[in-house]
């Protein structure tokens, strides 16, 4: 058997059933097995590079020889191995700082710092809210679209900062600047539209640049607070002494609109009453003239009991107290009792 394997062997052939160390075959089956190995390696790399997952809160872009399509439905896709890649975009809501450091919460002057419009300096820091709103522009319409976007934030910032007063930026006016500000990066965005989507913008702070500054800044805050107080104090004095004032002033007039009309009812009652005693004068003026001077005596004299003798035109006129024996003021009742003037004027 050796020598015809021998034989076989010097012949060019191998035996069927050869020694193992003699068979040449043997020998070749470790490299086959390492070949099966690298297949087999090659294949799972290529099946696992086959598939990718698309997450809730991401988009995808798949290049295939250099030309891009976006991917936007979550879940498991496929993809051709080595030609076809594949780029994830997070389309969460980021932010980005302006003007300090988020991470050691430090200020940076060169993004801080702003001049307004009543040239005052002051530092003011911006938070910046955004989304990736289309992934292949994201990705291939520009080289940084965040730096893009933080550029297009600060020049919109410092253009509507410098367009208001120190004590807007400090204190009321904070609300009117974002939505200007904000409306100004929407406008640019959509200009250079680099598939990036403004969310928000907010000031986070916004103080003057030294201490010296800082406390004359709330020294007079304090002063307009001062202010606020003493005028709503004031409003509030005048709101309650309002209604009193108006009340008197109201009871003023009506007591005057009172007197008024009372004044003119008995102004025109003496009129009527003149008017009708001038009727009656003009029937007969000698009686009513003597009827005016009896009716004034009364008024004049209202308890004198006199006694009126006449004998022609001349009319004499006693006091009865003499007659009847009152004698308590006799001297001076007849110091007094003297003829009395006729109703011509003549002497008795």
């Amino acid at each position: 058997m050796n020598k015809d394997s021998f034989r076989n062997r010097k012949n060019g052939f191998e035996t069927m059933d050869g020694d193992a160390k003699d068979s040449p075959g043997r020998k070749k089956s470790p490299g086959r097995f390492a070949v099966l190995i690298i297949a087999a390696i090659v294949l799972i790399i290529l099946v696992s590079n086959s598939a990718y997952e698309i997450k809730e809160q991401e988009q995808a872009v798949l290049i295939t020889l250099g030309r891009p399509q976006a991917v936007t439905e979550p879940g498991l896709h496929f993809k051709i191995p080595l030609i076809q890649q594949v780029r994830k975009v997070n389309t969460t809501i980021q932010g980005l700082t302006i003007g300090y450091n988020s991470d050691s919460n430090q200020s940076n002057e060169d993004e801080s710092l702003m001049i307004t419009s009543d040239f005052n300096f002051i530092d003011v820091d911006f938070y910046v809210e955004y989304r990736y709103s289309d992934p292949v522009k994201a990705l291939y319409a520009s080289r940084n679209p965040l730096e893009i976007l933080k550029n297009i934030s600060q020049s919109c910032i410092r253009t509507v900062i410098g367009s208001y007063p120190v004590d807007d930026v400090l204190t009321t006016g904070k609300n009117e600047i974002q939505a200007a500000i904000r409306e100004m990066i929407l406008q640019r965005l959509e200009q250079h539209d680099i598939g990036v989507q403004l969310v928000n913008i907010t000031i986070q702070d916004s103080e003057p640049p030294t201490i010296e500054v800082m406390e004359a800044f709330k020294a007079v805050e304090t002063a307009k607070q001062g202010k606020e107080t003493a005028l709503n104090n004031a409003n509030k004095y005048r709101n309650e002494q309002l209604p009193s004032a108006q009340a008197q002033a109201d009871g003023i007039i009506k007591d005057a609109e009172a007197q008024k009309t009372e004044r003119i009812n008995e102004a025109t009652a003496q009129v009527a009453r003149f008017n009708a005693m001038y009727a009656e004068y003009i029937k007969n003026p000698a009686i009513t003239k003597q009827r005016m001077f009896y009716e004034t005596m009364e008024d004049v004299l209202p308890g004198l009991k006199i006694l009126i003798e006449g004998s022609g035109d001349v009319q004499t006129i006693y006091p009865l107290e003499t007659f009847t024996g009152d004698t308590n003021n006799n001297s001076d009742t007849n110091a007094e009792s003297s003829p009395v003037s006729p109703i011509d004027g003549q002497e008795p």
